[in-house]
Formats: C-alpha cells, sequence, structure tokens
C-alpha cells in the first residue's frame, strides 16, 4: 500500500525474462508494499518462471496479444481484486519506478488517468523523423480531445485510479496503437480527467527498437488513422455509466457523502 491505497504496477511482458530481473527488484526496493502482475503475453522464453521466482504474481496468456491484450487482462485483474490505483510499466527497464510517487500524487489531486511524459522538461528522451511528426500529430489532437496539454500521448508509462480502471476493465482496446491512442481517446470523450507528469526515459535492458525509415512511416500511417478511427467510433453505452462527481468522490474520499 501507499497511502493506504491498494497499488498493482501491470508489467506486459513478451520475452523479457532477461529484463525482469533488475526491473522487479527494484520496484520492490523504491517501492516497498506496491503489488506487481508480470502479465506474460505469450512469451517463448522463461519470463513466467523467472516474475514468479523474483516474488510478483503472474498470469499467463495462451498466446501473443499486444500490449492492448496484456493490459486489458491487467485492468480486469485490477478490478476484480479491488486495486485502488493500478499503474502501467515497461519490463524492459525504461521505465523507473522512482517517478511513481509523483504519478500517485496528480493522481489523488486533479486526475483518473496520469501519463509519465518522457517530452515535457526531464530527461533527454529524443524521436526524429516520421515517428517524431506522428507524435506532435497526436499530441496536438489529443491536448484538444482532453482539453489539457499532453506532450506525450504514446507513452506506456501511466497510472489510473478506481473508476479509471473499472473504465478499462469493461472496454480497452487491443488494436495496435490503441493501448495509447485510442485507449486515450475513449477516456477523454467518456469525460475521465487526463494529466500528465515529466518523466526521464531510461535506455532498454533489453530487446532492441526499431528505427527504421521505413518502419517509422508506416508508423505515421497508423498512427493517424488509428487517431481517425478513435475519434470517430461509437463508443459503448455500458462505460460511460460512471458519473463525473463519484470519480471526483474517488480521488478524493473526503468528498463521499456529498455527491
Amino acid at each position: 500500500m501507499i497511502d493506504g491505497k491498494r497499488v498493482l504496477i501491470i508489467l506486459p511482458a513478451w520475452n523479457e525474462a532477461e529484463g525482469l530481473p533488475k526491473i522487479l527488484r527494484e520496484i520492490q526496493q523504491k517501492l516497498p508494499g506496491v503489488d506487481t502482475l508480470v502479465v506474460d503475453d505469450g512469451s517463448t522464453d522463461s519470463t513466467a518462471a523467472v516474475a514468479a521466482a523474483y516474488g510478483s504474481k503472474v498470469a499467463q496468456l495462451p498466446y501473443n496479444l499486444g500490449v492492448g491484450g496484456a493490459m486489458r487482462f491487467g485492468y480486469r485483474y485490477a478490478h476484480l481484486h479491488d486495486y485502488d490505483v493500478a499503474i502501467q510499466c515497461d519490463a524492459d527497464g525504461q521505465h523507473d519506478p522512482a517517478y511513481v510517487p509523483a504519478l500517485l500524487e496528480k493522481l489523488r489531486d486533479e486526475a483518473d488517468l496520469v501519463i509519465g511524459a518522457r517530452f515535457a522538461g526531464e530527461g533527454s528522451y529524443k524521436v526524429r523523423g516520421p515517428r517524431a511528426w506522428a507524435m506532435k500529430l497526436l499530441s496536438v489532437v489529443l491536448s484538444r480531445v482532453a482539453r489539457t496539454r499532453l506532450t506525450d500521448t504514446t507513452s506506456g508509462f501511466k497510472a489510473c485510479n478506481k473508476p479509471m480502471i473499472e473504465f478499462f476493465s469493461h472496454w480497452y482496446p487491443v488494436e495496435y496503437l490503441g493501448d495509447t491512442i485510442e485507449s486515450m481517446v475513449g477516456a477523454a470523450r467518456c469525460g475521465f480527467v487526463i494529466r500528465q507528469v515529466p518523466v526521464a526515459m531510461r535506455e532498454r535492458t533489453t530487446g532492441t527498437p526499431s528505427a527504421s525509415p521505413i518502419k517509422a512511416t508506416i508508423y505515421l500511417a497508423r498512427a493517424g488513422l488509428v487517431l481517425l478511427l478513435a475519434l470517430i467510433r461509437r463508443m459503448p453505452a455500458n462505460v460511460k455509466a460512471i458519473e463525473p462527481a463519484t470519480r471526483a468522490a474517488a480521488r478524493r474520499p473526503e468528498l463521499i457523502g456529498k455527491v
């Protein structure tokens, strides 16, 4: 627990056996009392066994669904086990658990969903070319949709409160980029408050990033298409049932009984 709240860190992992020990040890050292759930997304290595050996809860998916599918399972787990806060964190070591308190503070004070933003003034993480153009376009459009300044709309380092967990447990996109772009658009369209805090991104401890010009151009085209579909897609009626006042009470417990 942190400040009396049950916190779950969800780590979607695909063949991350090499990097998991370091990030799990770091979470245990910097965030004692916080639970972790490694969602083994159809790995062919020993990801699940390594996660369990280092004291994490583990869920094994029968085949690879991608980050969206893994996170949908994670949010359902968090909802069913009554967690107050769920945090998405990469299993490759890029996200520093030391920033979790900053995410939680912003979540407690004013937001339902908090993004750890790489381009908000902290750290030196940079992208170039078509991928950078796509990120800038997404930031401009999603800032308008969310009615707040957002600089990193594709970040995989996010925290959400209990109503947001419930929302994502019923509705969370699993398509490519849906876990970042479409999930944020859906949350904003349903009235959830989105904010960001600056974080510094570290070099990944495992895996190789994709940086070829061709792949970056494909990313730009796909990001634009996903954004368009997210803006025009009809939201299911059952995910709009959480009233804004109820969300405010969840962020500020002293408001319970006044809404």
